[in-house]
Order: C-alpha cells, then structure tokens, then sequence
C-alpha cells in the first residue's frame, strides 16, 4: 500500500483525462474574479472554500498578459490557505501553460510533469480574465496529480489511515518471520543431532522431520514476504482487479508448493514401509491439482472479466467523445 507510482498516476490520468480536465475547468471558472486583479494583496477569504473542498490544490498565483507573476502565491498547506510573498516579479512566461495556451483564451490545462517545487506529479490549468473586452491577465492553479485522482475516485480517507495498515501488516511480517527462524533453528538442531548423536541414522525418518521444519519454513517466509511487498512496499490498486488476482495467485502458489512438498516427502515416507502414508499423500496430491485446476480458471476467467471491463469502459469513453 504504497503511494501510487508515477507508472500508476499517468494510467490512471489518460483513464480519466477527460474527468480530470472538466473537475479542473470548473475550479477555475468557480474561483476567477475580476477583482483579484484589483487588490495589492489577494483576499483569502474570497477563495477560503478551495484548500476544504479541493484538497489537492497545491497552488494558486495571478499572471500579467506577459507571462509575469503579479500576486503571492498562494499555496494550500494541512488544508490551510497561505500566502507566500514573492521576491520580486517572477517571469513565467516560459512554462507550459504560458507557451501553450490556445487563441481561444478559455481554460488551457497541461500534460502531467514534474513539479519544481514538491517533485511530485502535478498538472497547471490557466484561463484568462477579462475585464470587458480587456484582457486584465491569467489565473493559473497548480494541483498534484496523485491527490487530484485520489480524490476523484473517493480513495483520500484510505490514503490517510494507510500508515496505520502498513503498521499492522509490518509487526505481522516480523511475527511470521520469528516462526520462520524457530523453525530453522529446529531444523539445524535436529541436523545437529543427526549426525553427532548417540546412534547417528538409527532412524530413516529422521531426515523427513527436518524436511518438513525447513518446507514449513519456506513456505511461512514466502507468505511473509508475500504481504511485506503487496501490502507495505507496493502500491496496490485496490479498484483493479488485477491487483488482487496478482495477491490471490501468490498467496496459493506459496500454499501449493508447501503442499507439494509435503505430498511428496509422505509419498516417500509410504514407499519406505510405511504404508498408512499411502491414502493421505494421494489425497494430499489431489489436493495439490484441485487447487491448480482451480487457481489455473480463477487467473483466466479473472483476466477475461476484466478485459471485458476495460473494453466496456474504452467503448463508453470514446462514444462520449464522438458526442
């Protein structure tokens, strides 16, 4: 549960663009006033409703027909408006949403790029402001891109308990990796005394007790380190099926290998005489292949449902662009 890679936010983005640039026009058309051209100091109580309702608004700032940056910046800090006066006149006029505005002087939104100022993924929208037929300059806001899809898709009240997640699934990953040291710890004893005990090799079992103690061992360290990737170091996309088909088929393909292996150790335990291991390691084994064949139709018919989705949704999407 990671934070969204920037691999993540740019599929997301071109899933939702349109979305997205119709959430940031309305913003703008929302907040532009003649009257923030007509203050040395823009007021915050005019626009006091934007860091509340739009959380993933990073800044906002006035520019000149020029390009030059004629007000403070104002930046939405703990969901707090503030004001962070300027040095001096700023040229911008070399940025994105300057050099490609369009003639229409409506609402011009950029391509996804790197912000100076956090490192993060951010988007600029600019529009101009008229004051009757004279243009008084631009209104440009710079949003995250993460937050602002977050957001969209209702995933922001998650995103701020996910260190308590993470924490919880970090202290059961130690907790499975302590058994899996215990467990080592047996198998090396007995390794220990099977070799430098009394009477080393008196039992032919021997050997598979300390199989099991590392099998199990293996297995326990798989399924830890399997939660530690998908649940604390990865981000997982809870709204893709594929995120959790790819958990699903790693959680059962550690469990068919610790099964596997013990079918096989049981089916050697029956060939060595001891013939009530017989039934339970076919059942072990047809276990083994039950799970397989069942694994084997969730991944297909998983991957299919969502393909199916995806081409629903690229159907619906470029039928509301025909329109």
């Amino acid at each position: 549960m990671a934070a969204m890679s920037y691999l993540s936010v740019i599929e997301r983005y071109h899933e939702y663009e349109a979305t997205v640039h119709e959430l940031m026009e309305s913003i703008l058309t929302g907040i532009a006033d003649v009257e923030l051209f007509n203050q040395p100091k823009v007021d915050l109580k005019a626009i006091k409703g934007l860091a509340g309702s739009y959380p993933f608004v990073e800044l906002m700032y006035l520019l000149d027909t020029q390009g030059v940056q004629i007000s403070q910046n104002i930046a939405v800090i703990e969901n707090q408006l503030k004001l962070i006066p300027l040095s001096g006149n700023m040229d911008r006029s070399q940025r994105p949403y300057f050099i490609n505005r369009d003639e229409s002087d409506g609402v011009n939104i950029t391509r996804p790029y790197l912000s100076n100022a956090s490192g993060n993924l951010c988007l600029s929208a600019s529009m101009a402001i008229f004051k009757q037929d004279q243009k008084l300059g631009y209104l440009v806001i710079d949003v995250d891109l993460t937050r602002l899809i977050e957001f969209m898709m209702g995933d922001s009240a998650r995103r701020r308990v996910t260190p308590a997640f993470k924490a919880v699934y970090a202290l059961i990953v130690v907790g499975l990796f302590v058994l899996v040291a215990v467990l080592l710890w047996t198998a090396l004893r007995d390794i220990y005394g099977l070799f430098c005990g009394a009477n080393p090799g008196e039992d032919p079992l021997q050997p598979f007790g300390i199989i099991i103690f590392i099998t199990l061992a293996l297995a326990i360290f798989d399924l830890g380190k399997t939660i530690l990737e998908e649940e604390v170091l990865m981000h997982k996309d809870i709204f893709r099926h594929s995120s959790t088909r790819r958990t699903i088929t790693r959680f059962v393909s550690t469990i068919l290998i610790a099964i596997s292996i013990e079918a096989l150790l049981t089916m050697f335990k029956a060939s060595l005489g001891e013939k009530q291991y017989i039934e339970p390691a076919i059942w072990m084994m047809l276990a083994v292949v039950g799970l397989l064949v069942g694994l084997g139709a969730y991944v297909y018919l998983g991957a299919k449902a969502e393909w199916l989705l995806i081409k629903t949704q690229t159907y619906k999407t470029g039928k509301n662009s025909a329109k």
